[in-house]
């Protein structure tokens, strides 16, 4: 299945939609699964060609990679990770992005703006 190409603000709501998503569900991780990330799509009611770029977010690299490889495609993980997470940011993270940080150590940043209903406390 090829990748979707989102519009970034049409990324921007789908990259917060499923971090409210997964954290209301499986709460606060590094990293979510490739099933966890399918189903909080599902939920939110997105196409599965969707469903990549969600996983470029909020799964861990190696098992996006793997996963993947066993279907027979192969994503720019770096590229995509890369474009959710400026849209997510509205371009902050343009001076510190890093492909292999979880979305929970990304900086200068405070995540509870982007996803207002978590109590960071």
């Amino acid at each position: 299945m090829p990748v979707r190409s989102l519009a970034p603000e049409d990324m921007r709501d789908f990259g917060r939609a499923i971090g409210h998503d997964l954290l209301e569900h499986h709460g606060k991780q590094d990293y979510y699964t490739v099933d966890q990330v399918n189903s909080s799509a599902k939920r939110q009611g997105y196409a599965p060609d969707w469903s990549c770029w969600a996983m470029s977010g909020f799964v861990e690299p190696a098992e996006f990679i793997a996963y993947h490889a066993d279907i027979g495609e192969t994503c720019d993980l770096p590229s995509m990770k890369s474009q959710l997470v400026e849209a997510i940011t509205d371009g902050a993270s343009s001076s510190w992005f890093d492909a292999d940080l979880s979305w929970l150590d990304w900086p200068d940043i405070d995540p509870s703006v982007i996803f207002d209903f978590l109590d960071w406390g």
